[in-house]
């Protein structure tokens, strides 16, 4: 009954305690991810960037500075967030996507690292700052991978990065200005775990960057899959990080030189950790099926409405494994906001032990873009966040209010 605590503490007494709808963090699985990740890869020094727009709690972040891992952020306002969470500017790196080059200015005043993904911008930064400003450069491979078309980042078709097939163009920019192009960067795409797809997009980095004789850094993102129920395994981290590490090595050896790798997981060390925990509304027997209403809905978890995504749901009021009823579990926005999709990305029943109104329905892997992507849509209130450490729990964001609904508006 693993689901049914984080570190002794049982989810119906954090329901009790914080309210719902709540998102419960577990800090030991984060470090414990941590932990899975540099065990992986072997054989020289590895640096972890957090890809922090999965979840930019400040009490998240300080965990992941107080564990070593740097920061890769997508915004000015991420940036701050890590400044404000301890951060040097110097641990941070910035890939933004089509922004103006004001945020871009802004990004190096703080002293972080910036990565550049299209050749204007990689113009405008080297008629800035010539060869007195190290840069990245992103890399779009050409290769598809991920678990949905919305979050595959390296195809043809994405708008990020600049095209392999781009490299003369890049050549000139960077010897016109004297750039000083420290890495390379490329980033496949979420939820991947065939180890041959991470293989097939650092190969077309690897073969890229023998242009490039000055390099440092050898960036190859994130994306790797997590497990999404009891039965999925996600990705096999240490085949991966094995495949990827000699590989490395490999392309060390052909440079001439050894250079450090980086790597930017955001959902693997955060997606596990978190628990999304509701309250039991209403049970709506229907001709054609049973509805079971919460008190949430694609307001605040919006993945499954979104990308069709698994959670996996459970009952965490009735620990009854034998009697069970199917429910399609859905939300109380003003939409239709199931939560109950499948593996194939179709609203469907899950089979849950008995519910009845008022009992507390929690949906794992919900550490990643639950409370980052949350909106107050029908003007409901955004959830609390608790993170438990140390067998203890404390609240590290409260719920909100009406006074801070209207805050910034104006009559």
């Amino acid at each position: 009954m693993a689901y049914f605590s984080i570190q002794g503490i049982q989810l119906t007494s954090l329901a009790k305690d914080f309210g719902t709808p709540l998102y419960v963090y577990d800090a030991d699985k984060i470090r414990e991810k941590i932990s899975v990740l540099r065990g992986s890869f072997q054989g020289f020094p590895l640096s972890i960037k957090y890809a922090c727009k999965a979840n930019t709690n400040l009490a998240i972040l300080r965990l992941m500075r107080a564990n070593n891992v740097d920061l890769d952020v997508v915004s000015p306002q991420e940036l701050e967030l890590g400044l404000l969470a301890g951060y040097e500017g110097s641990q941070i790196t910035f890939t933004p996507s089509g922004v103006d080059f004001t945020e871009i200015e802004f990004a190096v005043s703080k002293g972080a690292m910036v990565n550049l993904d299209n050749l204007s911008v990689l113009e405008k930064f080297g008629q800035a700052y010539g060869s007195s400003v190290p840069c990245l450069i992103r890399i779009k491979p050409h290769v598809f991978g991920g678990g949905n078309s919305k979050i595959m980042t390296a195809h043809p078709e994405s708008k990020f990065g600049i095209s392999i097939h781009q490299k003369e163009e890049i050549l000139d920019i960077v010897g016109r200005y004297g750039m000083k192009v420290a890495g390379l960067h490329q980033h496949t795409g979420s939820d991947i775990k065939d180890g041959k797809t991470f293989q097939q997009a650092a190969t077309a980095l690897f073969d890229f960057a023998k242009d490039f004789k000055d390099l440092d850094i050898i960036d190859l993102g994130g994306g790797f899959k997590v497990p999404y129920s009891p039965e999925d395994p996600g990705v096999n981290m240490q085949e991966v990080g094995g495949m990827m590490s000699q590989a490395f090595l490999d392309f060390c050896a052909a440079y001439g030189r050894p250079l450090r790798l980086w790597i930017e997981p955001g959902k693997f060390l955060v997606s596990e950790a978190g628990t999304f925990l509701t309250q039991a509304t209403v049970v709506k027997r229907d001709p054609v099926k049973t509805f079971l209403g919460i008190n949430t809905g694609l307001n605040h978890l919006i993945r499954p409405m979104m990308y069709g995504s698994y959670h996996y749901i459970f009952n965490a009021s009735n620990a009854n494994d034998v009697e069970k009823e199917s429910y399609r579990v859905v939300g109380n926005i003003c939409e239709t906001d199931t939560f109950s999709f499948d593996f194939e990305g179709n609203q469907n029943e899950r089979a849950l032990s008995i519910v009845k109104e008022g009992d507390i329905i929690a949906m794992a892997n919900a550490g990643a873009y639950g409370f980052t992507m949350a909106s107050h849509y029908n003007a409901r209130f955004l959830p609390a966040e608790v993170l438990i450490d140390g067998g203890k729990a404390r609240i590290i964001r409260v719920r909100e209010t009406m006074e801070d609904l209207i805050r910034n508006q104006r009559d």
